[in-house]
């Protein structure tokens, strides 16, 4: 009977072992690949973090430069009409271009839609440039006897109305050779016009708001 526990012991004495042995080399084979990973993700971030340094990216800048609502008194007649606007976007970015998808505008009164149409076919805006966005928005009907017609007009007769342009677009930089991913762009600008429609001073040349 003791011969039989010796002759089994050094076999077992072998498995175990051969298990511990499997199980180091297991543990170092993973700490090694956890080691380059984290190496990797280090000089991956290092490389993203030097690039940002050298391109310093920017977001394009909007300033409205003119604006005129000509049929803003007559809410009536506000489907005849054309809402006209200059606006100026200045890429600030030295090595970043930024290509636009078709570009749409609208106008809001109090919150409710008064002009709308597309304003620009797509274009490219290189690096340190200021490009002039012109365009025209056609006047939309207004229901007559409503309450926000009636705002529209007392406010026009006061020499004061209170509107919101907002223009927008999908965007993607170029940096280098390569492009980034689609962006929303939309851009707002607040703007005061008179009872002739024409935009009052303290309005022109105010930085509009953008988001993605």
């Amino acid at each position: 009977m003791r011969e039989a526990c010796k002759a089994v012991m050094p076999s077992d004495r072998a498995r175990f072992s051969s298990r511990r042995t499997l199980e180091s080399l297991t543990s170092r084979f993973a700490k090694c690949l956890c080691s380059v990973l984290l190496s990797l993700l280090l000089v991956a971030g290092v490389i993203l973090f030097v690039l940002w340094l050298s391109l310093r990216p920017h977001r394009p800048r909007f300033h409205l430069a003119d604006f005129a609502a000509p049929g803003i008194g007559d809410p009536a007649s506000l489907a005849d009409s054309a809402f006209s606007f200059n606006v100026t976007d200045r890429n600030p970015n030295q090595k970043i271009g930024v290509y636009y998808d078709a570009m749409d505008g609208s106008v809001y009164y109090r919150g409710r839609l008064v002009a709308s149409g597309p304003v620009m076919f797509p274009f490219y805006q290189p690096s340190k440039n200021t490009t002039a966005i012109a365009g025209q928005v056609a006047g939309v009907r207004m229901p007559k006897g409503s309450a926000v017609a009636a705002q529209l007009a007392a406010d026009a007769a006061a020499g004061r109305v209170e509107l919101r342009l907002e223009l927008s677009s999908i965007v993607r930089f170029k940096v280098r050779v390569w492009d980034t991913r689609q962006h929303h762009l939309h851009v707002e600008c607040r703007v005061v016009v008179g009872s002739d429609g024409r935009i009052l001073p303290e309005s022109r040349g105010i930085r509009c708001s953008i988001y993605f």
